[in-house]
């Protein structure tokens, strides 16, 4: 399961409508179930497909502090296995046997890359948004404990009264936009090997 974290002003329903017009079409079926603040998007093959094998998907999307956390589910294959095999035997039998089955092979590489594809949807729909894996405006300033005041993530003082602000400070993981402290080496939820202190992305 893959989950990723997009911090911006942006909704369950935002992502869940960029799925639907990508998905929703052609030998795919694309439905939501669920609530505002958590909604499920199941892409699946249309039942009577002309081509190729069948294929589920299932991205849940949940409303998070200041954003999003989308998680995909694993792709269940159902058919789509046996139609490439039955590609290649009918291959193997009669070369000449491909030209009949290209429509099936076209479809059946398709699917095989709708996990791919519905995250590279979501990627796209979350920029559109001004949305992304670093941390949102507001989670991105610290309040001074000592005068109140909304300071940057990553300097050692208070800019107004001075006061230290502590070394463990929030930044995202660049490749799932988890919120990590600094002096983390690995992501806690993709493993991503992190930036070193000295070079912390801001």
């Amino acid at each position: 399961m893959d989950r990723k974290f997009y911090h911006g002003q942006l909704s369950p329903a935002d992502v869940a409508r960029g799925l639907i017009a990508e998905f929703n079409r052609g030998n795919l079926r694309a439905q939501v179930i669920g609530e505002s603040d958590e909604l499920a998007v199941q892409i699946a093959t249309r039942p009577g497909s002309m081509s190729g094998g069948q294929t589920a998907l299932t991205i849940t999307i949940r409303k998070a502090e200041d954003g999003i956390l989308v998680e995909s589910g694993s792709q269940a294959w159902l058919g789509t296995a046996a139609s490439l095999g039955r590609t290649t035997i009918a291959t193997l039998a009669n070369p000449w046997n491909l030209l009949n089955r290209l429509d099936d092979l076209a479809q059946d590489v398709e699917n095989l890359q709708l996990m791919e594809r519905a995250w590279s949807v979501i990627d796209r729909t979350t920029r559109a948004l001004n949305a992304g894996l670093e941390l949102s405006d507001r989670l991105r300033r610290r309040t001074c404990d000592y005068c109140g005041t909304a300071n940057p993530t990553g300097v050692g003082s208070c800019i107004a009264c001075g006061a230290p602000m502590g070394s463990v400070q929030p930044t995202t993981c660049p490749n799932c936009g988890f919120a990590v402290a600094t002096d983390e080496s690995l992501c806690p939820n993709c493993g991503f090997r992190l930036p070193s202190a000295g070079g912390q992305q801001s």
